[in-house]
C-alpha cells in the first residue's frame, strides 16, 4: 500500500486547473442559454420577481 508521489510542475498544474475551471464556469454561468437566451442569473431574478407578484401589469409596489 505504498503511494508514490510523482513530483508535477506547478505551472503546468496550475495552468491546466485554471483552464478547466475557466471553462466550467463560462458554461455553466456567463453564456445564455440557446431556448431562452437568458444567462442563468438573469433567469433567476425574472422567476423571484414572478414569485414576488412583480408583474407589468400591477402598479408599483414599494418593498
Amino acid at each position: 500500500m505504498a503511494e508514490t508521489i510523482e513530483p508535477v510542475s506547478l505551472r503546468v498544474e496550475t495552468e491546466e486547473r485554471y483552464l478547466n475551471y475557466a471553462m466550467s464556469v463560462i458554461m455553466s454561468r456567463a453564456l445564455p442559454d440557446v431556448r431562452d437566451g437568458l444567462k442563468p442569473v438573469q433567469r433567476r431574478i425574472l422567476w423571484t420577481m414572478q414569485e414576488m407578484g412583480l408583474l407589468p401589469n400591477r402598479p408599483f409596489r414599494k418593498s
